[in-house]
């Protein structure tokens, strides 16, 4: 399996969170992308490619002009403004509120997020810009006839929607391949999220459409991020309706009873005459991970991965979250070399 992936990641290395009412150094750390590099290279997985630029045509398929001008030059407007930490949100347009666009940049740093733990700081634009320049570049190998492909994104995007950010994510690069691939001539793209957290921006996209279907499997957001979205009533709406599921699990939750939704997904997803499946590659189900709260070990990921394989898809990996440092390399690449194996 080939892995693309660019040390342009490097460049968004911001140094605040807002994390339980303190500014504490992010979760989401440049050294998880350097690990899982390591580690694929460490198991001979395949060749590293670096991605080529699609330019920003096919991100602009999936966000808003202003929401991605805005990403963009934020940093800079932020400087201008003469703040002198990391860009952080710090209030929204609440109910009740217009939903006006504001002209200051804290103004807009609340329009265009939906939490406050994710900063801005210098090299974000570039770093997320190559993120999705990844997964369309590993997109196009499976397209062109590769029966899967890695990309290794740093930031992640599932929890990016069309006009807003957080949860360390900038743009949704699952989202952005989809339509990538619809726009290569696909009929249907199945989007099969397995990060511990709900990839609500991803769930959002593709809501009212028919063309992507989304599955996820997360921690019940009763309890966690991102609290508002990724409900097992939520099913899809107008073309939509039916073609998104959740599967949401509690506290300590074992590999054997997540395994169970696994497998409703793929039986789905198998019988659902898809074209490509798109894989949100999230490892904090990881039962060390410092932010989650499931059972999955280590080997328990090689089964994850050869269950992917049974479907018979192109399927197109892209990393999302998993902030246990020391074992994400090996869980990941456990995923990618199960699905290998058979």
């Amino acid at each position: 399996m080939k892995t693309i992936y660019t040390a342009a990641h490097k460049l968004r290395n911001p140094k605040t969170e807002l994390d339980g009412g303190q500014l504490i150094p992010p979760w989401e750390t440049s050294e998880r992308a350097e690990i899982v590099r390591k580690r694929v290279e460490q198991v001979q997985l395949g060749e590293l490619l670096e991605p080529r630029d699609f330019g920003l045509a096919p991100i602009a398929r999936i966000h808003d002009a202003g929401y991605l001008e805005f990403i963009e030059h934020c940093w800079h407007e932020w400087q201008a403004a003469g703040k002198q930490g990391e860009a952080i949100p710090s209030v929204w347009p609440g109910r009740g509120m217009r939903q006006k666009i504001p002209t200051s940049a804290a103004g807009k740093l609340g329009y265009y997020s939906f939490a406050a733990e994710t900063s801005i700081s210098d090299g974000t634009w570039e770093a997320v810009y190559a993120s999705a320049q990844v997964a369309l570049t590993a997109a196009e190998l499976v397209q062109q006839g590769e029966r899967s492909a890695f990309g290794l994104c740093r930031p992640p995007g599932h929890h990016a929607a069309a006009d807003y950010f957080g949860g360390y994510c900038f743009i949704n690069n699952a989202a952005v391949a989809a339509q990538w691939f619809l726009d290569q001539g696909d009929q249907k793209v199945a989007i099969l999220d397995l990060d511990f957290h709900h990839g609500n921006g991803t769930q959002s996209i593709f809501y009212q459409r028919s063309d992507v279907h989304f599955f996820s499997l997360h921690g019940n957001p009763e309890l966690v991020f991102p609290h508002y979205l990724g409900f097992e009533d939520e099913r899809g709406e107008e073309e939509g309706t039916g073609c998104n599921r959740n599967w949401v699990y509690g506290p300590g939750t074992p590999f054997s009873e997540w395994q169970q939704g696994l497998e409703q997904a793929c039986s789905i997803i198998e019988n659902g005459q898809f074209d490509r499946l798109i894989i949100s590659l999230g490892v904090d189900t990881f039962e060390g991970d410092p932010i989650s709260f499931f059972k999955l070990k280590s080997a328990d990921y090689i089964t994850i991965g050869k269950t992917l394989e049974q479907l018979n898809l192109p399927t197109l990996f892209l990393l999302e979250g998993g902030y246990a440092v020391d074992d994400i390399g090996v869980n990941v690449c456990n995923v990618l070399k199960g699905f290998e194996a058979n």
